[in-house]
């Protein structure tokens, strides 16, 4: 027995030594990395504020990452280029804010009529996602290393002023929107642009956007749509799903141990289980308290009006396949992942109730 207990010390003992040794023969590395969103947000901010701390704990100090707030070091819709120069060596980013450069890197952010964050995961981690996701930016010419970091819940799909009934109701109208899901809204006439969290309401206040949408509803009221705007919009068709990246530069990736490249993969996937709670967890009672305290009207959209952006949707694909081969490739896969996983889904699942 004593033999034993010394035998499993001496184990234990050793798996330390060789943990600090390990530790030891790193380079410490610091990551100073820009956010998107800022750090006061519910998920897209505080969340990653926290990987931050999770993977400097974790590593004993030899990975430190550094977070500065949007526009501190580097304007969010930069972030990408500046990654990749080695201007700063890593950086917290949205896929959808590249579209202009990369327009498929959208695909890699939110696709409007989903895929859901279980079906979207999926295709990243146990299909091809996460190889086309790399290969993406490979293929531009953009040194860094991808490693998704957070993935959120449904949006709301928009702010207004008034009840939209028909297409008639947004034709002129200015408003913010994101990514894919800004070409749909060009085409029944809205006049679209894309501001970051921190400009928005200030654009709704003065009336130099008409109508909004951001994220989903505890962010929306932290941000103080409410305030201006009255109309809320569900579902949110255009983003059933966000995915955040972490960008590091290649380089520096390249030089890092595989125990210190190893740790932040999985600690960027624990913080998406991580969002991906938090952001299912706090959502009804913001809801519950818009309609209750704030006088915020909880829409959802007809099934007409559904349709008819579903049907600018298809169209936006159609164009965005025929003009780029790179989107081409990643959505063809990503929609024979959709075609195997359609069985799935309709057998597994619950029908949506209503209230």
């Amino acid at each position: 027995m004593k033999k034993t207990v010394v035998a499993t010390i001496t184990v234990v003992c050793l798996i330390a030594i060789f943990s600090i040794t390990a530790h030891a023969g790193e380079k410490k590395l610091l990551l100073k990395a820009p956010l998107c969103f800022s750090s006061s947000l519910p998920i897209l901010g505080d969340t990653i504020v926290t990987l931050a701390e999770n993977i400097n704990t974790a590593s004993n100090g030899n990975i430190r990452i550094k977070c500065y707030e949007p526009g501190k070091l580097i304007p969010p819709f930069e972030i990408l280029g500046a990654v990749s120069s080695g201007k700063v060596n890593a950086g917290f980013g949205s896929g959808a804010y590249w579209q202009g450069k990369i327009p498929e890197a959208a695909l890699f952010s939110a696709v409007p009529f989903g895929p859901e964050a279980d079906e979207y995961l999926a295709w990243i981690f146990h299909g091809n996602g996460l190889k086309l996701y790399q290969e993406m930016y490979d293929r531009a010419g953009y040194n860094v290393k991808v490693l998704p970091c957070l993935i959120i819940s449904p949006e709301t799909s928009g702010w207004f002023s008034k009840p939209i009934n028909s297409v008639e109701d947004l034709k002129g109208l200015k408003m913010r929107f994101f990514g894919l899901g800004g070409k749909v809204m060009q085409k029944l006439g809205v006049a679209v642009s894309m501001m970051p969290a921190g400009e928005i309401f200030q654009a709704l206040e003065k009336g130099v956007i008409d109508a909004t949408e951001f994220s989903f509803p505890a962010i929306d009221q932290k941000l103080g749509f409410y305030k201006v705007v009255k109309y809320n919009y569900y579902p949110g068709w255009h983003q059933q799903a966000t995915l955040l990246e972490l960008l590091i530069n290649k380089d520096t990736w390249n030089g890092m141990s595989p125990g210190q490249q190893t740790l932040l993969e999985l600690a960027t996937r624990a913080n998406i289980t991580v969002s991906l709670a938090y952001s299912e967890a706090i959502q009804g009672a913001v809801i519950k308290e818009n309609a209750e305290k704030r006088g915020v009207h909880n829409m959802y959209w007809s099934d007409e009006m559904l349709s008819t952006f579903k049907q600018s949707w298809d169209e936006v694909v159609q164009e965005q396949v025929d003009q780029n081969p790179g989107f081409k490739k990643i959505w063809d896969d990503l929609s024979a992942f959709r075609a195997d996983y359609a069985y799935w889904k309709a057998l597994a699942f619950l029908p949506r109730t209503t209230k």
